[in-house]
């Protein structure tokens, strides 16, 4: 019998929590367990395996980004929805990296499908018809932003900035300057590679 006060949401989220406190690979139906001070057998009428629980961690991160960049994006545009996507990823990581780290989790296909990396996707694009951007580009440009954004994050998570100067923050400011020309001077499609 399910302990009562248990439910697969409560038990995503306290495995959120954990994942910000101790890192996302610590994360197990086994370390839940013990925060709840139950059996491990208890929870498994919620969670498949520790595979679920992250699963799990991964759609609420992906929901939490989503609802964050609804709320910083609306009425902006250019620059400044550029500027705003950006602290939404760079804010979330702080406040949340367990979380965050759940959300660069590759998921399958199905799951992918039903989960908010969607709507993500599509404040994404829709920062880049700002800058008039079409495809195919707009999926290089999403590319690129994506992987400035999560490395600039992971090395700034990791100490990777604290020890010289400028300030982190303000090579921040730099680098977001710098990507608003890019867009705005997106290289014409060219020719296929060598």
């Amino acid at each position: 019998m399910a302990r009562v006060g248990l439910t697969a949401d409560r038990l995503t989220r306290a495995g959120a929590e954990l994942a910000d406190e101790v890192g996302l690979e610590q994360v197990t139906v086994s370390a839940l367990a013990r925060r709840f001070e139950v059996k491990v057998a208890s929870l498994y009428s919620h969670l498949k395996n520790s595979q679920d629980l992250r699963t799990r961690i991964a759609l609420l991160a992906l929901e939490e980004l989503a609802d964050r960049l609804a709320v910083a994006l609306a009425g902006r545009a250019g620059k400044d929805a550029l500027t705003a996507c950006a602290d939404v990823y760079r804010d979330y990581a702080r406040e949340h990296p367990g979380r965050y780290a759940a959300a660069r989790i590759r998921l399958d296909p199905e799951t992918a499908a039903a989960s908010a990396g969607g709507r993500n996707a599509e404040m994404m694009r829709a920062i880049l018809r700002g800058y008039e951007l079409t495809e195919p580009e707009q999926t290089h440009a999403v590319r690129l932003l994506g992987s400035v954004f999560h490395g600039y994050v992971s090395l700034e998570l990791g100490g990777s900035f604290s020890h010289s100067d400028p300030a982190p923050e303000e090579s921040w400011s730099r680098i977001l300057d710098a990507l608003d020309v890019l867009l705005r001077n997106w290289p014409a499609t060219g020719g296929s590679r060598p």
